[in-house]
């Protein structure tokens, strides 16, 4: 899903304040951002942005059950 690039530059400044935060030695408490709160957690918690997990949609799970995994050459 694509992001608009002024929603992507909004979740980029809410992570580097939270790293700034966190440098400032400041509580570990979002401000008033509500929509950005992961962001701004993540960067005060020193999690690189972008590396959440990614969901593994339920097809892609069942596809990989163990029943379903088929052993070639053997």
């Amino acid at each position: 899903m694509a992001v608009a690039k002024k929603d992507q530059e909004r979740v980029t400044d809410a992570w580097m304040y939270g790293q700034q935060a966190r440098k400032d030695g400041k509580e570990r408490v979002v401000p008033d951002w509500a929509e950005h709160a992961e962001a701004w957690l993540q960067g005060f918690d020193g999690v690189p942005l972008g590396s959440e997990p990614k969901p593994v949609s339920e097809s892609l799970e069942a596809e990989f059950d163990e029943g379903a995994v088929v052993k070639l050459g053997h």
